[in-house]
């Protein structure tokens, strides 16, 4: 799966005239690892050789060219992941103390009722959904202790 993400982003990165460097492919590969949305500080911290500003410009290519996303809580803290196409659809708790973000995924039946029933709420307002994210804020396990 790794192999077939670096593609994605090397195709994706030629389609906006950027070539696919050690530097982006490092990032990419930290947000392959991660098991939720990071910010800059933990992504340097996971791959030394990533220099701040280098990856935080290259962070704003990978999001122009569709491969990263960016979450801003309450709080602006910046996280970053890959985009939803890339991995599977998910959702966000978002901790308005600290910034935490932590993914979560419902069953296929209520993601499907929650497709319907916003579906049928943008129609009523002649509003096509191409896609829904859903971010729930409220405070962490640590943060509401």
């Amino acid at each position: 799966m790794s192999d077939d993400l670096h593609t994605v982003a090397a195709q994706r990165l030629s389609g906006a005239k950027l070539r696919y460097t050690s530097s982006r492919r490092a990032l990419v590969e930290v947000l392959i690892q991660a098991d939720r949305p990071l910010m800059l500080p933990q992504i340097l911290g996971l791959d030394a050789s990533l220099a701040q500003s280098s990856a935080y410009r290259n962070l704003g290519e990978l999001i122009a060219a569709g491969v990263v996303h960016r979450i801003v809580t309450a709080e602006e803290h910046a996280h970053f992941e890959l985009a939803e196409d890339l991995t599977r659809h998910h959702h966000h708790l978002i901790c308005t103390v600290c910034g935490a973000v932590t993914d979560f995924t419902v069953p296929a039946a209520l993601e499907s009722q929650i497709d319907a029933t916003l579906g049928h709420e943008a129609a009523s307002h002649g509003f096509v959904v191409e896609h829904h994210r859903l971010d729930l804020l409220g405070r962490c396990a640590t943060c509401s202790a």
